[in-house]
């Protein structure tokens, strides 16, 4: 494993490029931006969406997609999920057939309702059938990029390779765990963010700690009962992609979601919220996504539902907190 390609160069992308730079020879970290790229290779800071954090000297950096494809053994994509069918798409003509894949994107595809390694899947095989993992758990970027410790999973239903990506991603402070799930840890890792929407429109009204506790219990209740409907297994949602990264991504004030859904639970437009940032909040689009596969499968998720109506105007935050509470009543 001589190469690594990190595709996306946001904060995510930035993290584990740096987390993985003593694990690779070389490392080229592909930017969207021509000029972030370039102030990125002089400074060795990414001063937009990691900022203060340095770049070892074996991470190049570019804007030219097949510059940063070239001889890479493993190609490890971190961008927005509704960028990536397009971005694989300009991939694919540089990609090697021998290379390894690693989604670390946490979302799904609108209106496909793919999840991200379905999508990769359905671009790159255009030319060859590619192997493909997905990358998941809970974990902050500026965390990861500072050395703290994490642990996440590698997931696919290739054992051989989950242990080779397990084994060059594995670290000193980055462990990574196998995974047989993809369905599991895909849905996990989007539709948590939908719950932290959630978690935050409770912390932007004020609310405490008990009604956080159960959202948190309810909503992993009706993530995984949509997980087993499409195929997941119960235990991958009480494991780090599941159950760890909906308690972070819930409770972490560096939660890009949860900010959403505070600033929601205080009244400002969701318009307004998204316009004022350059990151992206990926359960915003996975909200419609998560509602419209619940309904294709008959399943009931009563919490995306009233974020659902949140994000569309449709409710105010405490009319939903209320239609939450005053639901039938019914057993665990």
């Amino acid at each position: 494993m001589s190469r690594l390609a990190i595709i996306g160069g946001g904060s995510w992308g930035t993290a584990l490029a740096i987390v993985l730079a003593p694990r690779f020879p070389e490392i080229r970290l592909w930017v969207y931006e021509d000029d972030l790229a370039a102030r990125m290779a002089t400074t060795r800071e990414n001063d937009i969406y990691l900022p203060d954090f340095h770049l070892p000297a074996n991470i190049e950096v570019t804007s030219d997609i097949g510059s940063a494809l070239g001889g890479a053994s493993i190609v490890l994509g971190v961008v927005p999920s509704h960028v990536a069918r397009a971005i694989y798409g300009r991939m694919l003509p540089h990609l090697s057939p021998d290379a390894l894949f690693v989604s670390a994107t946490k979302g799904l595809e609108r209106p496909s309702l793919l999840r991200m390694s379905e999508v990769v899947r359905d671009v790159l095989r255009k030319r060859f059938e590619p192997r493909v993992a997905a990358l998941s758990g809970p974990t902050f970027a500026r965390e990861i990029a500072a050395g703290e410790p994490a642990a996440l999973v590698i997931s696919s239903n290739d054992s051989d390779l989950n242990r080779d990506i397990q084994r060059a991603f594995s670290g000193p402070t980055f462990r990574v765990y196998t995974n047989a799930d993809p369905v599991g840890v895909e849905l996990a890792a989007s539709l948590k963010n939908v719950i932290a929407i959630g978690a935050g429109v409770c912390n932007g009204l004020g609310l405490g700690n008990n009604i956080m506790a159960a959202l948190i219990t309810r909503g992993l209740a009706e993530i995984t009962r949509l997980a087993v409907a499409l195929g997941g297994r119960p235990q991958t949602l009480a494991g780090l992609a599941g159950l760890g990264d909906l308690v972070l991504t819930c409770t972490g004030t560096l939660s890009r979601n949860r900010q959403v859904g505070i600033a929601l639970g205080r009244g400002r437009p969701l318009a307004e919220i998204t316009s004022s940032t350059r990151m992206v909040a990926e359960g915003i689009q996975t909200t419609y996504a998560a509602v419209d596969l619940a309904r294709g499968c008959g399943i009931e998720m009563p919490i995306t539902e009233q974020v659902h109506a949140i994000l569309e105007s449709r409710r105010s935050a405490r009319e939903a907190i209320r239609e939450l509470m005053e639901r039938s009543l019914k057993p665990e």
